[in-house]
């Protein structure tokens, strides 16, 4: 069981940052990514729809023996987690909520908070209430910016339409006078240094890959799940191929790599 992969899954390719800060974290550890490319983005979808796609994915990430399950995906975090560890038994489930929370909980004390993502993670308010729940002293501001996935899935990065895309979000006064702001999507971090530059790095963003890596990291320690071989391997599946997808997909994960099509069972 220690050597079996771990099974990481998200609505596109934006979860390879996240399978990226593992691979880096845990070189040892293989991995299993499914994208759900055929019904992304998850964050415009009803939270039911949600759910049915990740217990599907989830279902097939057991069958292929993987030892935890990541869902990489704050919009299926924020809705489907509850449904995910229904199924998935003894094998551990971790979200890219929890960790981002702790975190916060741990560095942030009575700070000025923004929080931006797709429509389903905003909408559900689950960061707001869990850290609120910690430390009412917290002040929290969220703000949908659901152009910026597609954005980033399209490659305009550093350039002036991401540029522009990003200042109006930021110039939102939802977020005037925050300190600290979370990158509740994982498309987030490959845009981290533009926001920092819009902030004049003044604000701490806060980057959920590294954060959720080093959490599971130390999850997998002490529940001694780590790998034992020295040898790793890497499988990445998606619902709908595309050639554009892959080249996008090496960007993300920043190594070449294959993308397998495979049909999930209904």
């Amino acid at each position: 069981m220690k050597n079996a992969s771990i099974g990481i899954f998200d609505s596109g390719i934006g979860g390879l940052t996240i399978a990226h800060s593992i691979k880096e974290k845990m070189p040892n550890e293989s991995i299993i990514y499914f994208g759900d490319t055929k019904h992304l983005p998850y964050g415009e979808k009803s939270n039911s729809a949600i759910q049915d796609f990740s217990e599907s994915i989830t279902k097939f990430l057991l069958q292929q023996n993987c030892k935890a399950i990541v869902i990489a995906c704050n919009s299926a975090s924020s809705v489907a987690y509850k449904k995910v560890k229904e199924i998935t038994g003894s094998v551990p489930v971790f979200n890219v909520i929890d960790p981002v929370v702790n975190y916060v909980n741990k560095n942030c004390n009575n700070c000025n908070i923004g929080i931006i993502g797709t429509k389903a993670t905003i909408q559900s308010n689950i960061y707001s209430e869990k850290i609120i729940e910690n430390n009412k002293n917290q002040k929290v501001h969220s703000l949908a910016t659901p152009l910026l996935a597609p954005m980033i899935e399209e490659g305009f990065i550093n350039e002036e339409i991401s540029r522009t895309i990003i200042q109006n979000y930021l110039k939102n006064p939802i977020l005037e006078n925050i300190d600290s702001l979370i990158l509740a999507c994982t498309h987030y971090p490959l845009i981290q240094e533009e926001i920092q530059q819009y902030y004049n790095n003044n604000i701490n963003v806060i980057d959920s890959a590294n954060i959720v890596a080093n959490y599971i990291n130390e999850k997998l320690e002490s529940l001694n799940l780590h790998s034992e071989t020295k040898h790793a391997d890497y499988h990445f599946y998606v619902s709908n191929y595309t050639s554009s997808f892959e080249k996008s997909a090496q960007f993300f994960f920043q190594e070449n790599i294959k993308l397998e099509e495979i049909t999930l069972p209904q």
